[in-house]
Formats: C-alpha cells, structure tokens, sequence
C-alpha cells in the first residue's frame, strides 16, 4: 500500500510524484469543480482561495472512503487580471483562450491539501507567474496543430514542459508549481508525517 492517494487523475501530478519518489496510488474525485467555482465568484472570493477550497473538496471526497490514509487534492487556476480559466472546452477554445493570453502575464493559482479521515493535516498555496509572448496566429496554428488533443488537458492550453515553452516570454515562480503540485513544501510535510523517510 502506498503512503499517499492523490485525488486527482492529472498524468503531470502523477509524474511529479513518482520522479521525486512517492509512491502514490490515484483515485479521482468526482466533485462538481464549476459549482464551487461559481460559488466563490458569488461570494468574491480571490482565486487563491477558491483553489485551496477546491483541493480540499478533492481531497476529503477521496479521504471518505479510506479510513486513516493521506489523500492530496490539488488544483490550479488560472487568474489573467481577475479573469479566471477552465482548461479549454475544444481546439476553438483553447486557440481564443490562447490568443486573449497572448503578451499578457497571468498568475497560476496553484493549491495542495492533505487530508486523513476528516482532517485537514496541511495545505499550501503558491503563485507563479507566467508571462506570454507575442507569438503570431500562424505559430499559434502549428502549435495547436502539433499539440493536438493535449491542448484540452491543462488550463490555458499549454505546457511549461513541452512545445508550450515556445509560447513563454519569461516566468517567475517555483517550476513544480507551475506544472501543478507545490513539491517541495508537500515533501516536507511527508517526511514530517513519517510517509517519507527524513
């Protein structure tokens, strides 16, 4: 039995884990995210902490069917001025969502939350920011193009790790947080836990 169960069907998460070696097994949480999102948008919440509540829904949706385990539930918004994204609907989407991005910089709302039973053992939020470049639409058509279906699977409709570099004009911030997971902050609270060896 592994030491942690993310909450979360994110391959980039996953992949994260498993290349700092935690073993983590994964079961996704069937919450509704835009009900929660409208909500806080109603209640004018900020982005960082509608990403906190939503990875806290993950994580005890999850927890709930497995007495005295560590469940992580994270999620990452995308705030460009106020304005917050959902990974694309279709190419249509992600090409709109990609062009309003464009030469534009914009925060990655990222947050994590462990939870055991119902208990909230740790959370963490952090910010990086990514500033897009002014690429042209015939770049932006060979992009998608080349991206194809992966385009539909993470905000923003790009990937820090792959050919969406080439979108990126500059970015600040810590790099795990960026591909969706605050790392090294979660490490230290799973040695501190005693899931990982100090």
């Amino acid at each position: 039995m592994s030491a942690l169960i993310l909450a979360s069907a994110s391959a980039a998460r996953k992949r994260l884990l498993a290349d700092a070696g935690v073993a983590a097994e994964t079961e996704p949480a069937a919450i509704d995210e835009s009900a929660i999102k409208q909500e806080c948008r109603r209640a004018g919440r900020a982005s960082g902490d509608c990403a906190l509540r939503l990875a806290e829904a993950k994580a005890r949706a999850v927890a709930a069917r497995h007495q005295d385990r560590l469940v992580l539930g994270a999620d990452q918004l995308l705030d460009c001025d106020g304005e917050w994204f959902d990974k694309p609907r279709d190419k249509a989407d992600a090409r709109d969502q990609l062009q309003r991005l464009r030469g534009r910089s914009h925060e990655l709302v990222t947050a994590a939350t462990v939870v055991r039973n119902s208990e909230r053992l740790w959370h963490a939020l952090d910010t990086p920011r990514v500033t897009l470049r002014v690429f042209s639409d015939a770049f932006l058509d060979r992009y998608l193009e080349t991206m194809g279906e992966r385009v539909l699977k993470t905000v923003g409709g790009y990937e820090l790790e792959g050919l969406g570099a080439q979108l990126m004009e500059k970015v600040e911030g810590d790099y795990f947080a960026i591909l969706g997971l605050p790392l090294l902050p979660l490490l230290h609270f799973l040695r501190g836990a005693g899931a990982l060896a100090a």
